[in-house]
């Protein structure tokens, strides 16, 4: 089974290779070129990519805590960041067209806080990969302590389309990169600690 990580802040991410673990990375001019025309990956597909988000100020409540939406936003950040370790930015042109990834759900549920300052590894996995649509299953922890699971579920759609969004066979540039995960693998994933 292959992990990805991300060594680099979610603003700040480089592309490097490093004990064969791919890192996220930014995809500068890459992003507006359309994947239908990309070489085919290369690599085993992944199904587990590992993350890292320090809580900051405006990720908190009242209480001192991370408010419970923020999560949802360290998903999505995580969820995106995976996408670009793949080389595939979250808005892509494809054939000739545009495709997206609108959110189809998306679930949380909170085991412990996490507090101003706190660094979160976030453990991305392939829950499931459909025809036309992704889940991703999430774990946050701070050290050993679980923080929080949830999960999203994206389809991939052309949003060009003249009648609205109309979901897609996700391309095989993106889909033979990802596997679902093993649910007997219960290994620590590589990652910065």
């Amino acid at each position: 089974m292959s992990e990805r990580r991300s060594k680099s802040s979610p603003t700040h991410p480089s592309r490097s290779h490093q004990d064969g673990v791919h890192q996220a990375g930014h995809l500068g001019d890459q992003a507006g070129k359309d994947l239908a025309h990309r070489p085919p990956p290369s690599g085993p597909p992944v199904s587990r990519f590992e993350t890292r988000r320090r809580i900051e100020f405006a990720d908190t409540d009242m209480g001192g805590i991370v408010h419970f939406s923020r999560f949802f936003v360290f998903m999505e950040t995580a969820e995106h960041e995976l996408l670009r370790s793949l080389g595939v930015a979250i808005h892509s042109l494809y054939e000739g067209r545009v495709i997206g990834w609108p959110r189809l759900s998306a679930h949380c549920d909170y085991a412990s806080p996490a507090r101003l300052g706190q660094e979160l590894a976030i453990l991305v996995e392939v829950e499931r990969k459909g025809r036309t649509s992704m889940s991703w299953h999430f774990t946050f922890r701070d050290g050993e302590r679980l923080v929080a699971r949830g999960r999203m579920s994206s389809a991939c759609c052309l949003l060009d389309e003249p009648g609205g969004i109309r979901a897609i066979p996700i391309p095989s540039y993106i889909a033979d990169q990802l596997v679902e995960r093993d649910s007997t693998d219960q290994g620590e994933p590589h990652g910065r600690r």
